[in-house]
């Protein structure tokens, strides 16, 4: 009764919230759910019990109070067995022999392995007298490795099993019609969704809830103080909000893989998780542009809160030197603290303004073009921001410098982290043509309103349009990727022209770029990227104005073979950029020639290819114009 009077009154607060907890907080399934969280507890509690050292434990045993004694004896043995075996290694090496002291050495040495067994049979056939049990010890480890392996389940269960929940109730609600009822309801997306997040996993809320005072208990008793353990549990939430929020996202945006959709969406998590845990876990440090993502996984802090995690010691100082535009982050526990809960706040907004675009109109882009722009300044930010960290290199070898000391150099800061840049504004790029690039129906109906929108005065029309081609939320994404390109190259440029001034060391890290490339081939290069990508959006949005239904496989498939074939032709064909850098030039990957062409062969390949992109935006405009002249035309017939 108490359940039910509190659930209406939850009904009053968030009518979906009701409604998901209605529908779930069963009593059988309330009792299952709970049942389960406390046998799981009692068997994770009786399976650390079987380790109990008892009257078998051995002398050299970790938790035998008389181990010391036992390993120093053994370490005098084993230096003194390795001491006899240098010195015979050294007689037998001397010429002439000595027999009679090689002789002497090898008795030593077989006493000494008489020796060695007498005391490794004592080991074996005695054990540690139970008054000599550091049992404080065990028990301190004993519930270490309970709060420990708890922390893991939580991880695991909160974000897949509750990623999964998400999805598929989703998908379920959209094949029986219900979740369209859901949009028309007068609740705002904001509430709707976060009594999804709040309601649809509460069972595995309740599983966790019943675990917790184990898991505090244990970590308290493990000397693991009460700031770390409620500091983990902050970070744990926080990363349930963001991916559940991307359940959500992905749940309402990908409705074509039918009943594979959870399955994608929760294997998905699963492997980013076990991913980043084995990175965690292999001691790599945090001075990257790439660490960003990996913060998005509550496994790094995990790890710096709890160094046994998996009983392999942490080194603190990989998380602790992490820095944002130099600025020491990581010095202190509020520092990091603060550091997680802002990078999944950041991109938790983002995926929020995403989420209220979708769910009333499932045919809008996912963010407006005015969004967009706010979304690639603020990842070049923190790209650049984990990219320019201090971080100390070896001098180079010529002088005044020697090999013992170190320095930091801001330009190899920077190639160290230029592949990174590449990929993750390649993936930001791509993601906005697929988010931006209106379909067929929606650019007709935009050239239509345009056409009819025509009136003498051209130079207002023109201005309009600029706008409306920046901003608008119908028209083609090509003026606004152009925009992003300038965005994300403008750093990189600005780099290019100051590395020299960087330089303060005298360095040889920049010879590709001022001996070997060229700071204005290197210009020339970002010259290219941009083109090509203006002619990949330029046939993405060509391809969306197909006929047919399947227009964003094609556009997919046909810039996957744009981007691919002309390359995989040129290395089955062991054509070499440096000895053929012109036919690289006009390939998707004309930079791996840059170092081996002249800049007047450059710049012409550059105006091939600027030539190719006006002659597709001629053809995309003809195009766009018959389509809304066209629409125009049957409508009127009607």
């Amino acid at each position: 009764m108490m359940i039910h009077n509190l659930i209406d009154r939850v009904g009053d607060w968030n009518p979906q919230l009701f409604r998901e907890l209605k529908g779930r907080l069963k009593g059988f399934n309330v009792v299952i759910a709970v049942v389960l969280s406390l046998l799981g507890q009692l068997v994770l509690f009786l399976y650390q019990l079987r380790e109990l050292p008892g009257e078998t434990h051995s002398l050299v045993g970790n938790y035998c109070r008389q181990r010391p004694f036992y390993e120093q004896e053994r370490s005098q043995i084993f230096r003194q067995s390795n001491d006899l075996h240098r010195q015979l290694d050294g007689y037998r090496n001397t010429q002439p022999l000595n027999s009679n002291r090689i002789q002497e050495l090898q008795a030593q040495i077989a006493q000494v392995k008489t020796k060695n067994s007498e005391f490794e049979s004592y080991l074996s056939n005695n054990f540690c007298p139970t008054d000599q049990l550091d049992m404080q010890m065990w028990w301190r480890e004993h519930w270490e490795y309970i709060f420990l392996s708890l922390s893991v389940i939580f991880i695991f269960t909160l974000l897949v099993a509750g990623t999964y929940l998400l999805i598929n109730n989703l998908a379920t609600e959209e094949r029986r019609g219900t979740l369209n009822f859901i949009r028309l309801t007068p609740q705002l997306e904001t509430s709707i969704l976060t009594g999804k997040m709040l309601g649809v996993p509460i069972l595995i809320y309740l599983f966790i809830f019943t675990a917790m005072p184990l898991h505090f208990i244990a970590g308290r008793a493990a000397n693991i103080a009460t700031s770390y353990i409620l500091s983990f549990w902050a970070v744990l939430v926080a990363g349930c909000i963001f991916f559940y929020s991307a359940a959500l996202l992905f749940g309402l945006c990908c409705r074509g893989f039918s009943g594979f959709q959870p399955w994608l969406g929760s294997g998905a998590v699963l492997l980013f998780l076990i991913l980043t845990m084995q990175i965690a876990l292999s001691g790599s440090s945090l001075n990257h542009s790439a660490a960003w993502f990996r913060l998005l996984s509550p496994f790094d802090m995990t790890r710096y809160l709890f160094p046994n995690l998996f009983f392999r010691r942490y080194n603190s100082e990989l998380i602790e030197k992490v820095q944002f535009f130099y600025i020491p982050i990581g010095t202190n526990l509020v520092g990091l603290i603060g550091l997680h809960l802002l990078n999944y706040g950041l991109w938790t907004y983002w995926i929020w303004q995403a989420l209220k675009r979708c769910f009333r109109n499932p045919n809008a882009t996912i963010l407006s073009k005015g969004q967009s722009y706010f979304l690639v300044a603020c990842s070049q930010i923190i790209l650049w921001g984990f990219t320019i960290q201090y971080i100390e290199n070896y001098c180079p070898s010529t002088p005044p410098y020697k090999l013992s000391c170190s320095i930091h150099d801001v330009n190899y800061q920077i190639q160290q982290n230029f592949i990174w840049l590449v990929f993750f504004n390649l993936v930001l790029l791509f993601g906005l043509i697929a988010i931006l690039s209106p379909h067929r129906q929606t650019v007709q109906d935009w050239a239509r309103y345009r056409h009819h929108n025509l009136s003498g005065h051209q130079s207002v029309w023109k201005n309009s349009l600029l706008l409306d081609l920046i901003l608008g939320e119908k028209s083609p994404p090509l003026v606004a990727m152009v925009i992003h390109l300038v965005m994300v190259t403008t750093p990189l440029v600005i780099w290019i022209l100051l590395a020299p001034i960087l330089n303060v060391h005298h360095s040889r890290n920049l010879n590709w770029l001022i001996n070997d490339v060229g700071r204005l081939n290197a210009i020339l290069g970002v010259a290219l990227f941009i083109t090509l990508m203006m002619i990949y959006a330029t046939i993405a949005q060509k391809m969306l104005l197909m006929k047919t239904t399947k227009r964003s496989f094609w556009a997919i498939g046909t810039i996957g073979a744009a981007i691919f074939l002309p390359s995989l032709i040129l290395g089955m064909l062991h054509v070499d950029p440096s000895k053929s850098p012109i036919v690289w030039l006009f390939s998707t990957f004309p930079w791996a020639s840059l170092e081996y062409a002249s800049t007047p062969t450059i710049f012409l390949a550059f105006l091939g290819e600027f030539s190719v992109l006006v002659l597709l935006n001629f053809h995309l405009r003809k195009q766009i114009r018959l389509a809304g002249e066209s629409a125009t035309k049957a409508l009127m017939s009607q």
